[in-house]
């Protein structure tokens, strides 16, 4: 869906909802990792990239001193009072994530006036893209303009990032709130999760895309997975006398393997491995190399599957399908991006091979699995802003 399009459904949508045009409008990106998996809860460094898809949410003062929030995606509707601190709705609801935004400005003092809110998206839903921050983020530059104020963007991260652990349960890192917060359209981020330090590292090279392709599978698990692996790292990290894995080397952990279950090891194995090819990767981007960085791509891959073991077979297929082309047929390299499970593959893919490359993985995951996949190309997007106040 194209930027004026998104703006213009909102917008439709909400006077047909609210009787009323909206006074606000914000937008926050959904994000793609180019490499750098599951390193960010352990101090490490992640590579995201914002994209041209976005969720917007859209305000507008009402004079009952009532916050009411509904969504496109979703039937139910969540109101309660602007003065009230909220509280979190049962485990799932969508709309923990905006009231655990509230809540975070509330804490920090703001008085949030009574308003209407509206969200529409592009972003998909459970594809790995950071759905749940683009949301985030959304509703938090939403707030900023309906108090007039602009937080520090690093703040508005964290805030946002608060929102996901208190409300929504999910002890994510700080990766995603980052990239949607501080996204430079033509720039990936290449960003320190241990200082929050950041850089921007362009991406302006005309002849290089970004492929997204969305599996539409998403496996059913426990939900311990995520809370697993991150217990997982912090272990191997105890056992190696360090306060993060980002303060590993390969040697130490090798010196230490007998002292760690095997399981344990094998994630210790790619976090340690997937921080190093970040700032690999990131330097292979500043020197447009672009073989080196798809290099860097498959062996992200395939330390993801074997010893982080978040992959699954529909998206192992994807990469398989695009190795197939090789670089003589236009396709730089290839991993899983996000979570993990199912979602999306992101792919770099030389801009004149993109229409074949995309024909190829189509019809070959289509023959294999029976499920038709989504593929959209995107440059690197802009972060959060304000559209209209």
């Amino acid at each position: 869906m194209q930027w004026d399009d998104l703006l213009r459904e909102g917008a439709n949508a909400f006077e047909t909802r609210y009787g009323t045009a909206p006074t606000w409008i914000a937008a926050a990106p959904g994000r793609v990792n180019l490499i750098g998996e599951h390193t960010d809860y352990n101090d490490g460094y992640v590579f995201p990239m914002a994209l041209e898809r976005y969720t917007v949410a859209l305000g507008a003062p009402r004079n009952d001193g009532r916050i009411c929030l509904a969504s496109s995606a979703d039937a139910s509707v969540v109101e309660l009072p602007a003065g009230e601190q909220p509280q979190p709705l049962p485990k799932g609801s969508w709309g923990n994530y905006p009231l655990g935004v509230l809540a975070g400005f509330a804490r920090r003092g703001h008085r949030l006036p009574g308003m209407n809110v509206w969200i529409h998206s592009s972003v998909p839903l459970g594809g790995g893209l950071s759905s749940s921050a683009a949301l985030e983020v959304a509703i938090a530059t939403l707030c900023e303009a309906a108090l007039g104020i602009e937080l520090d963007p690093v703040e508005k991260a964290l805030l946002c990032q608060e929102a996901e652990h208190r409300f929504a349960g999910m002890p994510c890192g700080i990766m995603d709130q980052f990239i949607a917060v501080l996204g430079r359209a033509d720039h990936a981020l290449l960003l320190d999760c241990r200082s929050r330090n950041f850089e921007h590292v362009p991406m302006q090279d005309p002849d290089v895309a970004v492929l997204v392709i969305n599996t539409q599978v998403k496996h059913e698990l426990t939900g311990s997975e995520y809370p697993t692996r991150r217990k997982q790292c912090e272990q191997a990290a105890a056992t190696l006398g360090v306060p993060a894995l980002r303060d590993a080397t390969p040697d130490q952990l090798e010196t230490a393997r007998s002292k760690l279950d095997p399981v344990v090891y094998r994630r210790a194995r790619h976090v340690i491995g997937e921080i190093a090819r970040t700032l690999q990767a990131a330097e292979a981007f500043r020197n447009r190399d672009w073989v080196r960085a798809g290099e860097l791509m498959y062996a992200s891959h395939a330390s993801l599957r074997d010893d982080y073991e978040v992959s699954c077979p529909e998206l192992d297929l994807v990469v398989e399908l695009a190795r197939e082309r090789g670089v003589e047929g236009g396709v730089f390299g290839c991993r899983m991006t996000g979570g993990g499970f199912g979602g999306c593959a992101v792919a770099l893919v030389r801009t004149g091979a993109v229409p074949a490359v995309q024909a190829h993985i189509q019809a070959a995951y289509r023959a294999r699995t029976g499920i038709e996949p989504t593929l959209f190309v995107t440059r690197a997007g802009q972060g959060a802003r304000v559209v209209q106040r």
